[in-house]
């Protein structure tokens, strides 16, 4: 539970009558991939037994105003994410007019707020909400989906930016598989429209891990920060933190996931302005100077500024006049950039290769800044991760580092083919000719698999285990990839051994993500390994049709005393 502490009154203002002993605290919002605080939550209640439910636009704006009031004792650099129920932004737009004036009158400009909007709202007041949302946004603010009350169709027609899981779904993982269907899926959902994804009330090492594994990288919850008296910038993530902590895809992450808040100062800011940033505050390492429109102009490393401001007569020659006399032209990379990518460009130039890099949008504007110190971390865990789940017998990679193609793949609205792989009667194979022949049969495959993907570029292979491969593959190279395979000929003592392959043409939108493959694929493989000789079937979701491509229908055996042919 929070840590609820009563601000005081003569600082950040009078406080309204219709407050009842108000009380706020402070709730980091974490980033796992940096470690790093992206933006502080003011939580703030009027008494303990408040029910959001039966608050009033006018009370829920004294609280907005008072939460505002109160981060502004406690100064910091970091975005503020302030609460607004769906019934007052929808309902009272003076309030919230009344909350941007306020704003702007303690020097919050709208870009470093996030509006949080959660609560149940009348259907006949969705095309207000909706109105009301696009104009926060327009104005510069950032729009949030908070919690679970909100409708599904209002998540559809509105573009926010950020959603955030409930608590309540966030408390079942991972043991309900219907909360972690939903996780999946509106994970797949952000992805795919480019809004960030983040979850609430984490507290266990269990729950994180379910999250990470459908790469979510901002959370909030006690085992990462608890909400706290003051805002703070730096958080010690526990060990059971880090153990679960990877990486999202194969192709490398993207540089959002290592994103920190940028400082950014006006164009016409003087040097002495920025220095007294960098000084008051020593976990900044850059600032960007921004145009009116927040597209960045320069960028200024905190080393090579204070070296020059602080050195003979550095002050006198530099303190009054603009800052961008010391900024160098800023690294800027998409927000749709990896991280090798944006490590190839930072590390182009060489005078300046540990600069921070700047994010931008389509519109060119700011959206933070990425560390190099993060990215050579990210990556390197990359890599660590890829070698452990490998397979030991094949260096083939595993089920999940396939999971992750196929995911993207579907992220990306590809068609493409998903192919199941297997060697028939493997269990005779290893009872007549021992493992060990079983083993260099499973090398062989996973060579042949290998080098069909290294030809067909489109190709991505992978060894789940046993005699068990996968491979994804555009459908302009399938035929291909399936010659490869079943006309090679593969051979245990002489004796000829055959493979079953099951595939499923996935066009974009027909299927939302792994599981739902794996499973579709599974009848399949069955149908696969009843023909004889070595066998290929292909189906498509929807659709019952199944087109049998290679092998023939078994015919029963007439003597039980002959050789068993398990497939």
């Amino acid at each position: 539970m929070p840590s609820w502490v009563s601000a005081r009154p003569g600082i950040i203002g009078p406080v309204p009558a219709s407050l009842e002993n108000p009380r706020c605290a402070f709730q980091p919002l974490v980033n796992l991939n940096t470690g790093g605080v992206v933006a502080i939550e003011v939580l703030v209640h009027p008494t303990p037994d408040d029910q959001p439910a039966e608050r009033s636009p006018e009370l829920d704006i004294e609280l907005a105003v008072f939460a505002a009031r109160a981060s502004a004792e406690h100064e910091t650099l970091l975005p503020l994410h302030l609460n607004l129920l769906a019934r007052t932004v929808a309902t009272y737009p003076a309030g919230v007019e009344r909350l941007h004036h306020v704003l702007c009158e303690l020097g919050r400009r709208p870009h470093e707020l996030v509006i949080e909007v959660g609560g149940q709202l009348r259907e006949t007041d969705y095309g207000e909400l909706l109105d009301e949302l696009r104009r926060l946004r327009a104005a510069g603010y950032r729009v949030a989906w908070d919690g679970g009350d909100v409708s599904l169709s209002l998540l559809l027609a509105a573009e926010v930016d950020i959603v955030k899981l409930d608590p309540r779904t966030i408390a079942g993982l991972p043991d309900q598989q219907r909360g972690l269907a939903f996780v999946e899926a509106m994970a797949l959902f952000c992805r795919r429209t480019r809004t960030t994804l983040a979850a609430t009330g984490v507290h266990t090492a269990a729950q994180l891990k379910a999250l990470r594994g459908n790469r979510i990288q901002l959370v909030q919850g006690d085992l990462v920060a608890p909400a706290a008296r003051r805002p703070t910038t730096r958080v010690s993530l526990a060990a059971e933190v880090s153990d679960v902590a990877e990486l999202p895809i194969a192709a490398g992450p993207v540089v959002t996931e290592f994103l920190h808040p940028a400082t950014m100062l006006s164009v016409e800011a003087t040097a002495d302005e920025v220095r007294s940033v960098l000084v008051n505050r020593p976990e900044v390492t850059s600032v960007v100077l921004v145009d009116e429109n927040r597209s960045p102009q320069w960028s200024i490393d905190r080393n090579r500024f204070l070296l020059a401001v602080t050195g003979p007569y550095g002050h006198a020659l530099h303190a009054k006049r603009h800052a961008s006399r010391l900024a160098d032209h800023p690294v800027l990379v998409a927000t749709n950039s990896t991280a090798m990518d944006a490590l190839h460009l930072s590390m182009s130039g060489s005078e300046r290769r540990y600069d921070d890099i700047v994010v931008v949008d389509n519109s060119l504007r700011c959206m933070g800044i990425v560390r190099l110190s993060d990215l050579f971390r990210g990556l390197a865990e990359m890599k660590v991760e890829e070698a452990a789940a490998l397979s030991p017998l094949t260096r083939l990679p595993g089920s999940d580092a396939v999971a992750r193609e196929v995911d993207r793949r579907i992220v990306a609205g590809q068609i493409f083919a998903m192919c199941w792989l297997d060697v028939d009667g493997f269990k005779f194979v290893n009872d007549a000719a021992g493992f060990a022949a079983g083993d260099d049969l499973i090398r062989l495959v996973g060579r042949r698999l290998a080098d069909s993907a290294a030809a067909l570029r489109s190709a991505y292979v992978g060894h789940v285990g046993g005699d068990d491969f996968l491979a994804v593959v555009d459908v302009d190279d399938l035929v291909g990839f399936a010659r490869a395979m079943l006309d090679g000929h593969y051979q245990v003592e002489g004796r000829a051994v055959t493979v079953s392959l099951a595939t499923l043409v996935c066009a974009g939108g027909t299927v939302p993500g792994y599981r739902e493959v794996s499973r579709l694929l599974a009848p399949l493989k069955r149908q696969a390994k009843a023909l004889t000789g070595s066998s290929w079937v292909l189906g498509r979701p929807g659709s019952d049709r199944v087109d049998v491509l290679r092998g023939t229908v078994a015919q029963p055996r007439r003597s039980s005393a002959s050789a068993p042919t398990g497939r």
